[in-house]
């Protein structure tokens, strides 16, 4: 298990597990002045009151919560948002109503998910041809549809 140390300014719970093996750990709203209104295409950055120390090698991806936008139709505009190993500011989240009416996000919602994968750095090889493949340059749905 890896321990990431944690600065929590928030009166709400660390972002906790729901299930034994739940990949994302939910992530509350921090807003203690009240709730903000989201209209329909309307975005704004959520407050979490959450910073990290994630070791280097590993990120943070910031995903929606599928029952926010399965219910209610709130996303998250840069989704997955990555958090850097080497960023020390608040956790917030770009939130998105995407729906045809206005949501209010309360203080100590859970709006989002937080993923922690560790991650590979690359150098680049600078090549003249790459290997062939069945696929090849095909694109976007050149692989068939489904059926």
């Amino acid at each position: 298990m890896l321990t990431i140390p944690v600065l929590n300014s928030s009166r709400h719970p660390l972002p906790a597990y729901q299930t034994a093996q739940s990949a994302g750990l939910d992530l509350r709203a921090n807003l203690p002045a009240g709730a903000v209104t989201l209209g329909p295409l309307e975005r704004a950055l959520i407050p979490t009151g959450l910073s990290l120390a994630l070791p280097a090698g590993y990120e943070a991806q910031v995903r929606p919560r599928s029952g926010l936008a399965l219910k209610h139709g709130i996303g998250i505009v840069n989704s997955p948002g990555t958090i850097d190993a080497d960023y020390r500011g608040e956790i917030k989240v770009l939130l998105v109503n995407l729906s045809n009416e206005p949501f209010e996000v309360r203080d100590g919602e859970r709006v989002a998910q937080l993923v922690v994968a560790r991650h590979e750095t690359v150098e680049w090889e600078l090549a003249e041809t790459l290997t062939e493949t069945a696929r090849g340059a095909g694109g976007y749905g050149s692989t068939g549809t489904a059926d």
